[in-house]
């Protein structure tokens, strides 16, 4: 799914006009952005969680050449998914809901 696929799926759902879908989303991105530049958690109860991971400096390659190269510290955005969603993309969210079927009666 990409952006516009997003964009294009809240209007529907929500009846909204795509204009104000993309508003929404933009800034939903642009929240998420802002709170993991200032060092902040994300937590989305069911869905998952975004925070930063620090880097440490190392020594790299360059592919083409062998060349060492050096990487400096950086951090880099990590997602961690909640146990809900890995259930769900498992499907066994819906297995877990769906009764088991009755056992025949012994004879």
């Amino acid at each position: 799914m990409t952006k516009a696929d997003l964009i294009d799926e809240i209007s529907r759902l929500a009846e909204v006009t795509r204009k104000d879908s993309e508003v929404i989303v933009e800034t939903i991105f642009d929240s998420i952005v802002r709170s993991l530049r200032a060092g902040d958690k994300i937590e989305i109860r069911g869905f998952g969680s975004f925070r930063t991971r620090q880097r440490k400096p190392r020594i790299g390659r360059n592919p083409k050449t062998g060349d060492r190269v050096e990487v400096p510290a950086k951090k880099i955005p990590f997602f961690k998914p909640s146990k809900e969603l890995k259930d769900l993309v498992n499907g066994e969210a819906a297995a877990a809901s769906t009764p088991a079927p009755a056992a025949p009666p012994a004879q």
